[in-house]
């Protein structure tokens, strides 16, 4: 298998590590403001419902990451054209969820900072904007580099099919 696959999977576990490292952290920050009656405590209800997600999928991608690139690169070894044919079958679906995910996360993003603007005088919707601004954010950027990686192994998929088709 080429080493650029195993450096896309490589990252893509990577990322899916610092995902579950963010949501513990975001979960632990909460916890600590919330029984700490912090004037910033509700800050906590987007923090811990976007870390619920960060968990989820930092989780399922990093627990399957192995086993998938396992599976993949014996798939390789059988057929470079079945294997580009299944990836980019399988990319193709993922790429496009990117535009959703970026949608969500943008709303969400553009929500807190409008959250923070009109109850800047009301602490607990104002703790709420800015778990918020700081959840959206976080995840807005890492979806942009999860989507450019993803980006360059379709591109890398697609050249390799028309060079196994072209042979």
């Amino acid at each position: 298998m080429p080493a650029s696959v195993l450096d896309y999977f490589a990252a893509e576990k990577n990322e899916a590590a610092l995902f579950m490292a963010i949501g513990v952290a975001a979960i632990g920050l909460s916890i600590y403001l919330y029984l700490s009656e912090n004037a910033y405590r509700t800050i906590a209800f987007p923090l811990v419902a976007i870390a619920v997600i960060q968990l989820v999928v930092g989780g399922s991608v990093f627990f399957r990451t192995d086993d998938q690139v396992d599976a993949l690169a014996q798939e390789y070894e059988a057929s470079v054209a079945a294997y580009t044919e299944a990836e980019i079958a399988r990319m193709e679906p993922v790429m496009k969820n990117f535009q959703i995910y970026k949608s969500i996360e943008i709303v969400l993003l553009l929500s807190g900072i409008i959250l923070s603007f009109l109850f800047r005088h009301n602490m607990t919707w104002y703790a709420i904007s800015i778990g918020l601004i700081a959840q959206s954010a976080i995840m807005l950027v890492l979806d942009l580099f999860a989507e450019r990686r993803g980006d360059l192994y379709l591109e890398f998929l697609r050249q390799l099919s028309s060079g196994v088709s072209g042979a």
